[in-house]
């Protein structure tokens, strides 16, 4: 069965939290069958992440990751393997990143979240998933 992983975070994340980051995907890699991740493309928080998943793809080739993209516009040459949500394409372009955390947030079984304060988008969409029943891990 696909366990599906995805991941909510202020866009000022430190680097500094890439380690701990590392740690939890390995735990969900190794001990809990997570085989598919799901990361956004805007803010520090998603490259920091994007990396992670990148770097442990090498150790890990069974994992599957895919950006998921809120923009045609946005830049994927860098990028292994995108995803644009259906029903996107007839979103307003204001609320496209909302849509696309909305979709993430319903494909996924397992949250990661970095977040510091109870306003913005990361916060906003941790909170869903929190009613959601889904499970949260966070790092601090």
């Amino acid at each position: 069965m696909k366990v599906v992983c995805t991941f909510f975070g202020h866009k000022d994340a430190p680097q500094s939290i890439s380690v701990q980051l590392e740690n939890v995907i390995i735990d969900l890699i190794e001990n809990r069958s997570v085989d598919e991740f799901y990361v956004g493309n805007h803010g520090n928080f998603d490259k920091i992440v994007y990396h992670a998943l990148k770097k442990l793809r090498k150790v890990y080739p069974n994992i599957r990751y895919s950006i998921v993209i809120a923009y045609l516009s946005d830049s994927l040459s860098e990028y292994e393997t995108t995803v644009f949500p259906e029903g996107i394409e007839n979103v307003p372009f204001r609320y496209a990143i909302s849509y696309r955390n909305k979709w993430m947030e319903k494909h996924a079984d397992i949250i990661i979240a970095f977040v510091t304060h109870s306003y913005g988008g990361a916060a906003k969409f941790v909170s869903l998933a929190e009613k959601q029943g889904k499970e949260i891990i966070y790092i601090k």
